[in-house]
């Protein structure tokens, strides 16, 4: 987004998962806005530095958290809100996708692939939410964004638990928003499709690819820019009677 007048300056977020992927996109957009953000992430510190060299401003953070462990979770919340200042803008974009279909998968790898899913991709947001939420509403203000999936309504056969977990998002999402309202904070879910991103890119240039791609009758795959504009958007704009929404980014490929 290109609109000079989408202003965040002296504003603050904190964006899980943006070592890479959509996470960076998000943390490079609201920079550019004037954003200082929280670069979190678990394990690639290299990639997390390189994410925070990229941003426009100063003052940046990169801040490692374990998204499965309650404890670390709660841990980088107190931090972000001492590093920045305060977390005006929540970005709960960390996730994992692991395949674990129903026929073929043994019980001890399935219950494995369950718990580590919901752990990192619903319970963590969970808990950042709640120990953010309350700092926002102390302030009377505070957006909480999180990135979900389309699959949390079209299904996901390979890996179940993953749309189990970001259906769970949406629903936490929506409950958010009705509870924090009142405190001047708002809530609202990204949901996007297919994604060009590294992570997918193995999967569009290869035998899938095309068919991938006609999911969408617009015969390809969103940006991880096309999903930071939108996050923008909510966060930047006044777009508080937005709250408790699921917002669909998948270029049609899926219609509820």
């Amino acid at each position: 987004m290109t609109d000079t007048t989408v202003d965040l300056k002296g504003q603050s977020a904190l964006v899980t998962g943006a070592s890479r992927g959509i996470g960076r996109a998000i943390a490079r957009t609201l920079a550019a806005h004037g954003a200082t953000v929280g670069v979190h992430y678990n394990s690639d510190e290299e990639a997390a530095e390189a994410t925070a060299a990229e941003l426009s401003g100063e003052h940046h953070w990169v801040i490692q958290a374990d998204m499965a462990d309650p404890t670390a979770v709660i841990k980088l919340a107190d931090e972000a809100e001492t590093l920045l200042g305060g977390v005006d803008i929540l970005v709960n974009n960390a996730g994992v996708y692991e395949l674990h279909p129903v026929v073929g998968s043994g019980t001890s790898s399935w219950l494995d692939a369950w718990r580590w899913t919901m752990d990192v991709n619903l319970l963590g947001p969970a808990c950042l939410c709640h120990r953010l939420a309350n700092h926002m509403a102390e302030r009377g203000r505070g957006w909480i964004i999180n990135v979900t999936s389309r699959g949390a309504y079209r299904g996901e056969p390979q890996a179940p638990a993953y749309g189990a977990a970001k259906a769970g998002l949406n629903s936490l999402s929506q409950s958010l928003a009705q509870a924090l309202a009142p405190h001047g904070v708002f809530v609202a879910a990204v949901a996007p499709g297919w994604v060009e991103t590294d992570m997918t890119t193995d999967h569009l240039a290869g035998e899938e690819g095309d068919a991938i791609r006609a999911q969408s009758p617009m015969q390809r795959v969103a940006t991880s820019e096309e999903i930071a504009d939108v996050v923008l958007f909510l966060a930047a704009t006044k777009a508080e009677y937005m709250t408790g929404a699921v917002i669909d980014v998948n270029g049609a490929s899926y219609l509820r």
